[in-house]
């Protein structure tokens, strides 16, 4: 008899425990859910691991007005410079993941910079440490040289590159950052020795520096040069993709100029923190899903001398992927080059 009454009340116990887990767990939903539909309720900050004014910022103030229009709340900046964008990410990575806080940058960036800076490495993984909302936008990259610069084409850039090993000088935002990487694989396409310069400063330094003549190179971004090319500041030597942009059509293509297959894209993406809830995701997915529909948005994005991302690049499935296949094409380029940072 005992034994039954110990029996019943332990199924007692389990089954009261079961209820209060399954109360628990639906107030737990109904409060993320509440809380989802009251987001954002406060300002929202956008990590942009770059100085202001350049191409990432750009970019990310198109669709921080419209996430901004869209949802009622500001959307405000947070310039993290330094270590190619590895710290802007890390402060991103260990902010609240309550929504508040997302990060913007090229995908490039985002998982070359920690693989560069190994003291980063403990701290943050790239594609952990972060959830996909979606690819922004794609910029091409051009290999660019000062309006004085004796390599009047890609060629002749080249063939000096190669007769005169690391006297070549390009800039960059810092080792790990897109810019940087692509010259990398341009040097290391074009067999050539090139010597890299880091401006801890920012970008918007080393592009004074290539218009004053002080640097020789530069693998920038159509967003970032195609002012200082139709004011003649600059020459464009080629775009590192199939096809010319209308925008510049008398700049030709890698492939035309010289060295075919160096072809780099820059993709520009928001990610939010792991561990943000879902609801609160899907929202911030859902908002980027209507802004490319917006055709403000698109002609904006357009006009800076890049594109809009297709249906499957823009979903947090694609930019998953590229992430994942942009980590494993920078970290073998990086070993294979014995790039270290500088």
């Amino acid at each position: 008899m005992r034994k039954l009454l110990a029996t019943t009340a332990l199924a007692m116990m389990t089954l009261l425990n079961f209820k209060s887990l399954i109360a628990g767990g639906a107030l737990a939903f109904a409060f993320t859910g509440a809380f989802a539909q009251d987001y954002p309720n406060r300002p929202v900050t956008v990590i942009v691991p770059h100085a202001a004014g350049g191409g990432t910022h750009v970019v990310a103030h198109v669709y921080s007005e419209f996430f901004a229009r869209t949802l009622g709340q500001q959307f405000v900046f947070d310039h993290v410079v330094g270590d190619g964008g590895a710290i802007g990410a890390l402060r991103a990575a260990r902010s609240k993941p309550d929504g508040y806080t997302v990060l913007v940058q090229p995908v490039a960036t985002h998982v070359g910079a920690p693989a560069l800076h190994s003291h980063h490495n403990n701290s943050f993984d790239p594609i952990t440490s972060f959830i996909p909302i979606g690819t922004l936008a794609y910029s091409a990259h051009y290999v660019v040289v000062g309006k004085d610069s004796p390599a009047k084409d890609l060629k002749s850039l080249i063939e000096y590159a190669k007769a005169n090993p690391t006297k070549i000088k390009y800039g960059t935002g810092g080792a790990g950052s897109g810019l940087h990487l692509a010259c990398i694989q341009f040097g290391q396409q074009a067999g050539a020795q090139i010597t890299h310069v880091p401006y801890s400063s920012g970008l918007l330094d080393a592009q004074k520096d290539l218009v004053a003549g002080t640097l020789d190179m530069m693998c920038d971004l159509g967003i970032n040069m195609i002012g200082h090319a139709k004011a003649g500041t600059v020459n464009m030597l080629a775009i590192a993709q199939k096809t010319r942009f209308p925008g510049l059509p008398n700049v030709p293509t890698t492939a035309e100029a010289g060295l075919p297959g160096f072809e780099i894209q820059a993709a520009m993406a928001m990610y939010a923190i792991a561990g943000t809830p879902e609801p609160i995701v899907k929202k911030l997915v859902d908002t980027l899903a209507a802004a490319f529909k917006d055709e403000g948005v698109r002609k904006r994005i357009q006009d800076l001398a890049s594109e809009v991302p297709s249906h499957h690049q823009a979903t947090p499935a694609g930019l998953e992927a590229l992430t994942k296949s942009e980590h494993d094409h920078w970290s073998d380029t990086i070993k294979k080059g014995n790039i270290k940072a500088q």
